[in-house]
């Protein structure tokens, strides 16, 4: 499937971004890739506590619409949601102790890979519950309105959250005060292992932001520059006092729905075809052709990034276990 570019209300935010900007969005997502791949080694040598579900081909949706925010707004997430923190500066061994139950994980090893949460960077909630990231950033968005704070919320889900009665009751509140949100949607053509077509009843999921009075806009999540583009100008709409605006991401997930799902459901050939636009490679030939980093300097980034992501896994392989005590801190009221 090819993804749909077309825009619909939102005006056009500025041109590129500068090239270093766009050094440091290709950085992370090669950080985010590289995180991914490690995460699915520890899972399969039994060191990741849970479950796992993991973003591989997502990584522009991510870093892209998140790179739009200030430093004070606000973001809630999806369980696959690893990239997500990274995109907004979770380090990876924070990342990687949570995920293996340490307490020098982000959520001292208590909320392990499906609620990455740190509210010094705005992460205010990463939820396993489908379609909660929306309703909660609705809440935080209108938080903030009514102290006066400019203060946008950006909430993402994945398509099959579309068909949840949150994401509609989310939508309509927050048109009708005006909410200060940004919704993102990721659409990866499956809502775990069902395609799209067999549980939703439209081929562009923007098109549900008509009916409750806000933008919807579709964006090909393969481009980073494109994502951040339309991003930049949704949260500028939402700071302006102008109310949400929706945004569909066409994108695609290499990997199944979590932990060893071989994702045979798929049809042959899709996956292969998918990759041929892999977000990494398309901004990496601009950055190559535009002369701005080589393919040399690019592989060099690439290799750096990785002894980065291996010693951060490492480190947190080794931290220490919380105590059941320092764990029942975090989990129960006094």
């Amino acid at each position: 499937m090819t993804p749909n570019t077309s825009d619909q209300s939102v005006t056009a935010a500025p041109p590129h971004p500068a090239a270093d900007g766009r050094i440091a969005w290709y950085r992370r997502m090669l950080e985010i890739r590289a995180f991914e791949d490690r995460v699915q080694e520890l899972f399969m040598d039994g060191l990741v506590e849970g479950t796992t579900h993991l973003c591989q081909g997502q990584e522009a949706v991510s870093v892209g619409a998140i790179n739009a925010l200030g430093a004070d707004d606000y973001l809630t997430i999806t369980y696959r949601g690893h990239g997500q923190a990274l995109a907004r500066g979770m380090s990876p061994e924070a990342a990687f102790a949570e995920l293996m139950g340490r307490a020098d994980g982000c959520c001292h090893g208590v909320g392990g890979s499906m609620h990455l949460t740190d509210f010094s960077r705005g992460l205010i909630g990463s939820f396993a519950i489908i379609g909660a990231s929306f309703s909660v950033a609705v809440g935080a968005a209108m938080a903030a309105k009514l102290q006066g704070r400019p203060v946008v919320a950006m909430a993402f889900c994945g398509d099959g959250a579309t068909n949840i009665g949150t994401f509609h009751e989310a939508l309509n509140m927050a048109s009708l005060w005006k909410a200060p949100v940004v919704f993102v949607v990721e659409n990866n053509l499956y809502g775990e292992y069902s395609p799209l077509r067999s549980t939703t009843s439209v081929d562009d999921l923007a098109d549900r932001a008509k009916a409750n009075g806000m933008p919807g806009v579709i964006v090909d999540g393969q481009d980073i520059v494109a994502v951040h583009e339309t991003a930049t100008a949704a949260v500028a709409r939402a700071r302006s006092g102008k109310g949400p605006t929706l945004i569909e991401a066409k994108t695609y997930r290499y990997r199944g729905h979590s932990r060893t799902d071989p994702a045979a459901y798929r049809p042959a050939g899709e996956l292969d075809a998918w990759k041929k636009r892999d977000p990494i490679a398309l901004l990496g030939a601009t950055l190559a052709a535009e002369q701005v980093l080589s393919a040399e300097d690019q592989k060099a980034l690439a290799r750096d990034v990785q002894k980065s992501v291996d010693a951060a896994s490492e480190k947190a392989a080794t931290s220490r276990v919380a105590t059941m005590e320092e764990m029942r801190h975090f989990v129960y009221a006094d």
